[in-house]
């Protein structure tokens, strides 16, 4: 489930993480409003993300590795449009 309102970002994160990842369950919420006016907040309201995944390519990883995995697939994002994502990652079955 993608934010509508995300302007296309939600979906960009989400079909970088599908790619990568095939992920059997899949979230990407826009946490921007949380964030209004703190550090980091660029003013576009897509600027802090939660990603919500679960993915067999994840069984038997570390949550580093795990974390390291959705890094990669979403640097140049990272690198620019994105200033924080928070990773809730897991195996099916846990």
């Amino acid at each position: 489930m993608t934010d509508p309102s995300s302007g296309g970002l939600a979906e960009i994160i989400a079909a970088r993480l599908i790619a990568a990842l095939a992920p059997t369950q899949l979230d990407v919420i826009n946490d921007s409003h949380h964030h209004s006016g703190h550090l980091g907040d660029d003013g576009t309201g897509k600027s802090h993300w939660t990603v919500s995944i679960e993915s067999p390519a994840f069984q038997g990883l570390s949550r580093v590795q795990r974390q390291r995995l959705i890094n990669t697939a979403l640097a140049d994002l990272l690198a620019g449009r994105i200033h924080a994502l928070a990773i809730r990652a897991r195996a099916p079955g846990e």
